[in-house]
């Protein structure tokens, strides 16, 4: 009774964890999008004006456009290319879970970020009650993996195998499993999607799972490269089971 009331107990967990952030990408999206497209127009309406009339532009005036193009670039607004680009969002449902994922797990890479005043409180209150679930889902999924620890180290144990060695074993698979798992495979990933070095896609491995997130390299924001979709989902649920990781080696 006590094992099925964990498992459901864990269950639980899981479906309400991930049920929060495809909730909070929802509200973001829908509080941010239409902000968004607002901007890019603005964007693409002062590229248009500063083609037209560059020739006659005074310093006070280049200095103002230089200042504006900045500060759109600051929004992830990058008016480049022709119109069609700016149909393009950054506050799509993809983008939007990523950005979940990035506030619960505190990486917080700074390129996208909430601009309307809505999206602002609603995040502060997302991230309040979003944490604190981030940190319990870790410890839940790090107390799981320490029972298959536990499990190997039984079986080596029945194998005649010493209980310091066993330790030492059981910490040496996890380590190497994990940086494999979590490093070394997406790093190539990485690699073949983003054009990334093979060493700049460990150093972005290593900078999101330890949290720093410096916000240099971000996936999935590199124009003219063609993401398949969900591409930023998918790369939310590994930094998720990679600080899951992380929790288990200190726990072991």
């Amino acid at each position: 009774k006590a094992m099925c009331s964990g498992k459901l107990q864990t269950g639980l967990l899981v479906a309400g964890y991930f049920v929060y952030l495809l909730v909070g990408a929802a509200v973001f999206q829908a509080l941010e999008r239409t902000a968004e497209k607002e901007e890019k127009m603005a964007a693409a309406q002062m590229k248009e004006t500063f083609l037209q009339s560059f020739r006659q532009l005074t310093v006070v005036e280049m200095e103002q456009f230089m200042k504006n193009l900045t500060e759109a670039i600051q929004n992830g607004v990058y008016p480049v290319g022709n119109e069609s680009h700016f149909e393009e969002s950054n506050w799509d449902f993809s983008n939007s879970f990523f950005f979940a994922g990035t506030v619960v797990s505190t990486i917080g890479y700074g390129t996208l970020h909430p601009r309307t005043v809505g999206g602002q409180i609603f995040c502060v209150f997302f991230a309040l009650f979003g944490i604190p679930l981030n940190i319990v889902f870790l410890h839940r999924v790090g107390k799981m993996l320490s029972l298959l620890c536990k499990k190997l180290g039984k079986f080596l144990y029945e194998k005649g195998m010493r209980k310091k060695k066993i330790k030492f074993l059981t910490l040496l698979f996890f380590l190497a499993t994990g940086i494999l798992v979590f490093l070394c495979l997406p790093s190539v990933f990485f690699h073949i999607t983003e054009g990334w070095s093979y060493s700049e896609g460990i150093y972005f491995a290593f900078i999101t799972l330890s949290t720093i997130g410096f916000g240099d390299y971000v996936v999935g924001k590199q124009s003219g490269r063609n993401y398949f979709s969900y591409y930023r989902v998918l790369v939310a649920i590994w930094i998720l089971f990679g600080l899951a990781w992380i929790a288990l080696l200190f726990n072991l």
